[in-house]
């Protein structure tokens, strides 16, 4: 992971290459890419558990099994 002191230089090198008053656009266009990459994935559709519906059960009964008859 990137220290202190690494994270200064990049962000040196970026106002550098983009120029002040270009970061305000990049940060608003990266802000916008990465709520479009968490819609893509769905993570803002996730119901929370409580509105899920609830799971039914169901008995299956084995068909033509004839019942024990050694007892």
């Amino acid at each position: 992971m990137l220290d202190g002191l690494e994270w200064a230089a990049l962000l040196a090198i970026v106002v550098i290459l983009a120029g002040g008053k270009k970061l305000p656009e990049l940060g608003s266009g990266l802000g916008k890419g990465i709520s479009e990459f968490k819609k893509a994935l769905g993570a803002g559709d996730a119901k929370p558990p409580e509105e899920s519906k609830p799971v039914q059960e169901v008995e299956v009964k084995p068909a033509n099994v004839k019942p024990d008859e050694s007892k």
